[in-house]
């Protein structure tokens, strides 16, 4: 099977979950400062969120690149990672209701870490389909930035029971390593 059916169907699943986020935003309850402040923690959970998602999208597009078939194996772990990422509007929610709460916290941290265990997943699948000398087997690399985030997440979960304040920095750290333009599948697409 070609790739388009999976990549259109990604996209629609990001571009849904986005929305449902923005949905869900609180609108402020009067004209003034206080009552911007009152959803300020709505709308920082929101942005993160939105960023991650972004991220995802930009990262599973370039990913897509490399790939030429795919078979049952890639558009389970696709579907995997889809699953994960269709949870981060209920924890954007929840987090963006209750910020810097232990629980919460560390609950959004696992929801950004499984996504992020998926994609890795879904990695192993293309390489798996199209050999350890492929494009994307050559881009990866040692692929730091993907080690270090689920170690990062990972922290960031056992920190929100002592210090939540600390996971979500951690949380955005993650994000601005991801923000930073990875131009290593860019670069073996157009070497090869």
């Amino acid at each position: 099977m070609g790739k388009d059916r999976l990549a259109a169907f990604s996209d629609g699943v990001i571009a849904i979950l986005i929305t449902i986020m923005v949905l869900e935003l609180k609108i402020p309850h009067g004209a003034d400062w206080n009552a911007l402040a009152s959803v300020a923690p709505s709308l920082l959970s929101y942005v993160m969120s939105f960023v991650y998602l972004a991220i995802y999208w930009n990262n599973h597009h370039h990913l897509l690149h490399t790939v030429t078939r795919v078979d049952g194996l890639i558009l389970w772990a696709n579907s995997h990672l889809l699953f994960w990422l269709s949870l981060v509007p209920a924890a954007t929610a929840w987090m963006g209701e209750n910020l810097a709460a232990p629980l919460p916290t560390a609950i959004y941290g696992a929801v950004l870490l499984m996504p992020a265990i998926a994609y890795y997943l879904l990695q192993k699948a293309i390489v798996h389909r199209q050999g350890r000398h492929s494009v994307l087997a050559e881009a990866l690399g040692r692929d730091i930035k993907g080690k270090m985030s689920p170690i990062l997440y990972a922290t960031g979960i056992a920190l929100a029971f002592v210090y939540p304040w600390a996971s979500i920095a951690l949380y955005v750290l993650v994000a601005l390593m991801w923000l930073v333009p990875d131009r290593r599948i860019e670069n073996a697409i157009s070497e090869s």
